[in-house]
């Protein structure tokens, strides 16, 4: 079973980490302002960045790290190179 770690841009350009098993259905969710409280008042938000990871707990455990990234180090993440 896959799981994906993804990151959304936020209309007010702020990040929002998160895990899933099913990426489209997730973004979708977080566009229709059901996703979550952080990105509900932060509408439209776009998929910046996801990564297919083996497992979901290896999926948690990324979105931990990422999670207490500095900002300069997650906007690298995002940043096409």
């Amino acid at each position: 079973m896959h799981a994906f770690v993804y990151v959304l841009r936020c209309r007010d350009g702020s990040l929002y980490c998160g895990w899933t098993n099913e990426l489209e259905r997730r973004v979708h969710t977080h566009q229709a302002g059901k996703g979550g409280r952080y990105t509900r008042s932060r509408l439209p938000v776009e998929l910046a960045w996801s990564r297919p990871m083996p497992s979901r707990g290896d999926a948690m455990r990324e979105e931990a790290r990422i999670k207490r990234l500095p900002r300069v180090e997650k906007l690298r993440l995002v940043s096409p190179e």
